[in-house]
């Protein structure tokens, strides 16, 4: 997680900094806004997640020694130097500058919204593209999930365990974050646990049990060994004489003075087998160990499972939720909004424009605000220019439907992008913490009417572009397009 990740960009940002190097450009100041077009899932919002690698970005940036020399042995088509000597002497003296601001981790966010703002050096701003994108990304994906499996258990505490299948180090330990922010309470990651203070759980595996000669020694001799944390693997053989031999040594514990915490099934029709199991436990006068269900779970199998009435205390969850199981990607991008000479000139708005309107770009330095009725709840948001007036009454139309619109008067707001790093340098003050973001996340997904949440034909919520910008976006299209566009 210490590594230096300035270079972890495309090498089309390099070239085109060279590019504006040559060209003297080195003061032109620019804004870029990283976004996503449709909600993962098809669901009815998502978790913004990520700030961590972005800050550990910013903080980093600096081009080695070992960097150049790199880049000055890449090979150009003709067999030349791919990059200019004296560009890679001036990109290892750059020092950062940009400001960058973010919508904070665990918030619920929307299609078309700003999730980051990066404004300064139109070369730094571009250099910092992917790395923003790829902190991201995965886990806003990942921490979405995440709310949907806990949205499915209905309380049930859910222990995230897919390390072992996650994308390689850095995605088992981004995965654990974001699933903790978005409400697992724990994860089987110890690095994970070390690193950002989350609970650790665990069990045993199968081949625990297939090393001793017979399961209830197997059971016995972890016991004697996890006391104080012992859960129980029931189906390496068959469940139910695995839920005997549990409750063998659940009682001879409890003679002992301790307590068998729980069984583990992991296999097999789980609804049947956990009710089967939660029937032996309580006639045996072991009402109070509880039952843990996995094997491939998600927020679908979970929802079933618990529509069967299946007699789970908890889920654990791996590969489907760490590897964002149903979505491949969030698909956030990178997009320049505005541009101006120097920083004492004003803004110039700037729009990408193609023949999907689903891929037009808001032009202008955006920003967010959130309105809440009288009891707290989120009623929409706003996408606005931060270098214009917002109308009033407040609108926001739907950048793919004019028809949607929605008016807030007298509405209590909030503004989403907050400073996380000012002149190059993350601000002390800004939490990290995964704490907070959790937290967060809990709160402001119960301001969410639960429509917005459930998984099939999720409500629209509403979340437009102000009136004015909206305006001024048309206009910006027509112009760009020229009278004699076939639109």
């Amino acid at each position: 997680m210490a590594r230096n990740l300035t270079l972890l960009c495309d090498l089309y940002q390099l070239a085109m900094a060279q590019g504006y190097w040559q060209k003297q450009a080195s003061t032109m100041q620019a804004c870029f806004y990283v976004f996503y077009r449709e909600n993962p899932y098809k669901g009815g919002y998502a978790i913004v997640c990520g700030a961590d690698q972005i800050a550990h970005i910013i903080d980093g940036f600096r081009f080695t020694d070992e960097d150049i020399e790199y880049l000055r042995g890449l090979p150009s088509s003709d067999g030349g130097s791919l990059f200019d000597s004296a560009f890679l002497d001036w990109l290892g003296d750059l020092e950062l500058s940009v400001d960058v601001d973010i919508v904070p981790d665990g918030t619920p966010v929307f299609p078309r919204e700003p999730l980051v703002r990066v404004t300064g050096s139109l070369l730094q701003c571009q250099l910092l593209e992917t790395a923003i994108l790829n902190g991201l990304n995965f886990q806003t994906l990942i921490a979405t999930k995440a709310t949907r499996v806990c949205y499915a258990a209905q309380g049930r505490p859910i222990a995230e365990f897919g390390l072992r299948r996650a994308q390689g180090p850095d995605g088992g330990m981004s995965a654990s974050r974001a699933a903790y922010i978005g409400g697992c309470a724990s994860t089987s990651n110890v690095l994970a646990g070390k690193e950002f203070g989350i609970p650790v759980s665990g069990t045993n595996a199968h081949s625990w049990v297939m090393s001793f000669p017979d399961e209830l020694t197997a059971f016995r001799a972890y016991a004697a060994s996890m006391p104080h944390n012992c859960v129980l693997l029931v189906d390496t053989y068959d469940v139910e004489q695995g839920v005997a031999n549990a409750i063998t040594v659940g009682q001879e514990m409890a003679a002992r003075g301790e307590h068998l915490a729980g069984i583990r099934i992991d296999s097999g029709d789980l609804a049947w087998l956990s009710k089967r199991a939660r029937a032996m436990l309580d006639e045996a006068g072991l009402g109070d160990v509880g039952i843990v269900g996995s094997n491939d779970l998600d927020e679908y199998t979970i929802t079933s499972l618990i529509e069967q009435g299946a007699c789970f205390d908890s889920f654990g969850v791996g590969t489907r939720l760490s590897c964002g199981e149903g979505e491949s990607a969030l698909g956030g991008v990178y997009k320049l909004s505005a541009i101006r000479e120097d920083k004492d000139a004003p803004w110039q708005p700037r729009i990408k424009v193609s023949e999907q309107s689903s891929k037009l770009t808001i032009p202008g330095i955006l920003n967010t605000r959130r309105y809440f009725d009288e009891d707290g709840k989120m009623i929409g948001d706003l996408i606005y220019d931060e270098e214009t007036d917002v109308g009033e009454p407040a609108m926001a139309i739907d950048p793919l439907d004019e028809s949607h619109r929605k008016k807030f008067e007298d509405a209590r707001h909030e503004t989403l992008l907050v400073p996380l790093a000012r002149a190059g340098a993350v601000l002390q003050d800004f939490d990290l913490s995964v704490q907070t973001a959790r937290t967060r996340c809990d709160e402001q997904l119960n301001q969410l009417d639960a429509s917005i949440r459930r998984f099939m034909n999720p409500h629209w919520y509403p979340a437009g572009i102000e009136r004015n910008l909206f305006a001024l976006r048309n206009d910006m299209v027509e112009r760009a397009r020229g009278t004699d566009s076939l639109y």
